[in-house]
């Protein structure tokens, strides 16, 4: 499996903890809730009716808050937990009709994962910690060692591979457990909660490093967060979920701009819209009046950058250009505001 290459597509993905969860999914198809579960027949319902696909190569966040389900969605992809009803394809395969042996070989070389307490060894120090999946597959020291160094200066860490984790700030120890899970060079990457114990700065320079890193690797990234920012800054693709229940999955400019309900709108009210919102999803057909004196902005330009741009010229809208540098369309003032106001869902269409 290149990282490239693989996709997953979570279908009808059903999870009920108790005695007897199989005998519950019908009802809860035909509308049994969470509470008459729970209350009435003593089972806990933590994912109702699961459906994403995740190309391969991209980022997908799955969000929301404590109680969500979202840790236990992570979990599945490498069946660290039994769903009761579903399936799981990794570029076509069912995760949940690998045999113990294919299982055990998925876990080790194609999936790795990053946790939120770092889980790091404390009696090893961070090259041994980052070398121990490599290790456990069997590989010559030597090799493990020159691939474990290789990462350790990959996420800035050079100089102390021989430090032990309680010789290391927070942000570094995540830093050493980002090396270890890239240095088994698997495809997926699972990372639960991963940056939500880190200071806001050094959390912010974790994300900017992720998606350096993702540039070039391409690997296929699921990363659970509550916090819409960084489901924003990162996201490919956003799932948002509430009591085990999927509310809205698209990428950040349709969930800022189209939110699903009140619940989502509760969500997104306080957020920066203008640091994330893109030019594309606002511009509209260029007019007759479009001419090449006014300013051009590259598609993927955020409204923020777009606003300052414009406030600092003679003109009121700037021509979108693409890659090419062929104009796409246009973008004003007016519509950078009506955007980024609590009103924008109503304006923007």
């Amino acid at each position: 499996m290149s990282s490239n290459e693989t996709s997953i597509e979570i279908r009808d993905l059903y999870k009920i903890f108790g005695p007897s969860p199989r005998q519950y999914v019908d009802s809860i198809k035909n509308g049994l809730t969470k509470t008459e579960l729970s209350k009435v027949h003593g089972h806990i319902l933590g994912l109702n009716n699961i459906n994403i696909s995740m190309p391969g190569g991209k980022i997908q966040v799955v969000m929301g808050l404590s109680g969500s389900g979202k840790s236990t969605l992570i979990r599945h992809v490498n069946r660290l937990i039994e769903p009761t009803s579903g399936s799981i394809l990794v570029n076509g395969r069912n995760v949940l009709d690998m045999p113990e042996t294919e299982l055990r070989e998925f876990r080790r070389t194609h999936t790795a994962m990053v946790f939120q307490r770092f889980g790091l060894l404390p009696h090893r120090s961070v090259i041994d910690n980052v070398t121990f999946g490599l290790e456990v597959r069997g590989m010559d020291k030597a090799k493990s060692r020159e691939i474990g160094m290789r990462w350790i200066e990959r996420v800035g860490l050079n100089g102390f591979e021989a430090r032990y984790p309680n010789e290391l700030s927070g942000g570094m120890q995540q830093r050493v457990g980002l090396a270890r899970a890239l240095s088994n060079d698997a495809s997926i990457l699972l990372m639960d909660e991963a940056y939500s114990a880190l200071d806001p700065l050094i959390r912010t320079d974790m994300q900017k490093m992720l998606l350096e890193l993702q540039k070039e690797l391409k690997k296929t990234v699921v990363f659970i967060t509550h916090d819409l920012d960084e489901a924003l800054r990162l996201g490919d693709s956003i799932a948002i979920l509430r009591d085990g229940e999927i509310i809205q999955q698209g990428d950040s400019q349709r969930i800022l701009i189209h939110p699903a309900d009140d619940y989502i709108r509760r969500f997104i009210k306080d957020v920066n819209r203008a640091r994330y919102l893109k030019v594309d999803a606002v511009m509209e057909a260029l007019g007759q009046s479009d001419t090449g004196s006014m300013p051009k902005l590259k598609s993927g330009t955020t409204l923020e950058v777009a606003a300052g741009e414009l406030t600092s010229s003679s003109f009121d809208t700037a021509i979108i250009i693409d890659d090419s540098d062929r104009p796409i369309g246009a973008v004003s003032l007016r519509l950078i505001t009506a955007a980024i106001s609590s009103e924008g869902e109503a304006e923007v269409k």
